[in-house]
């Protein structure tokens, strides 16, 4: 586990913490603004970043954050202005780590066995390419470690015990549990069936757990706290974030989505 990955998780279970984790479309809703918003997200009690790197072809996401990446795409934000914002959060911010999710074709287009290394100098912790099982990582993955750079794994609801516990052998990081089935935003959570399917992911791996899809406001992350180590808010955070007519505008929202959800995981009892 990465330096900064696995102190954010100490330091959280330290305090009785559940992990807030923010999704944002890198580049949206204007490159400028990415680096400022990030800021205001930690700020607003975030405790590590997701950057979404926008793909044309994104079979995950739901239609919020395919259209944040089209909207990036059309501005020219790829993976080398990505690690540039990163690089010019780390000017600030030394200590919140930042994970990328994705998807691999960007990556090939970088350069796969160069980009480990730029990521790692960029200040990144940790990489998430859906597209990308552990299995398939190959000479990537092999980069990867050498790196330092944490792959975090996803687990679906679909998925069978023999592979989760194939995945939790492998994973770094953290461990992503996909709570809907389906795409980013998508269905109605019902946190009462996650006990079982996470539970499941304990059993073969004492990594933390991070449960996203389909979290939308303070409510519902606070129902998913009770089985999980860090929670991900993404679709309704870019939604919000997308109405924004200006840098100012943009950071207002983020503090003003975020905030609230930090204050209601912080009132939640400690369960783990």
């Amino acid at each position: 586990m990465s330096g900064r990955i696995s102190a954010c998780f100490e330091s959280a279970g330290k305090a009785g913490q559940t992990v807030l984790i923010p999704f944002i479309t890198a580049g949206d809703p204007h490159p400028d603004w990415t680096v400022s918003i990030m800021h205001s997200l930690v700020d607003a009690g975030a405790n590590l970043l997701e950057l979404g790197v926008p793909f044309s072809d994104p079979a995950a996401d739901g239609p919020v954050i395919q259209a944040a990446g089209e909207r990036a795409i059309e501005k020219q934000v790829d993976l080398a202005r990505i690690l540039q914002m990163v690089e010019t959060f780390r000017l600030k911010d030394a200590t919140t780590p930042v994970v990328l999710m994705g998807y691999l074709n960007p990556v090939e287009r970088f350069g796969r066995m160069q980009f480990p290394a730029a990521a790692r100098k960029a200040g990144v912790d940790g990489l998430l390419l859906v597209d990308c099982p552990p299995e398939e990582r190959g000479d990537l993955g092999a980069a990867m470690t050498a790196a330092e750079i944490d792959g975090i794994c996803l687990v679906a609801p679909t998925t069978t015990r023999g592979r989760v516990e194939r995945i939790a052998a492998v994973a770094s990081g953290f461990i992503y549990y996909v709570s809907l089935k389906g795409i980013t935003g998508s269905g109605r959570l019902n946190s009462q069936e996650l006990s079982q399917p996470v539970q499941q992911i304990r059993e073969f791996s004492d990594l933390p757990i991070a449960i996203g899809f389909g979290i939308k406001d303070a409510e519902m992350a606070t129902a998913v706290a009770e089985h999980a180590d860090a929670i991900v808010i993404g679709s309704a955070l870019v939604e919000a974030l997308a109405e924004a007519e200006s840098k100012a505008g943009a950071c207002s929202i983020a503090t003003t989505f975020v905030a609230p959800v930090r204050k209601a995981l912080d009132n939640t009892p400690w369960t783990r």
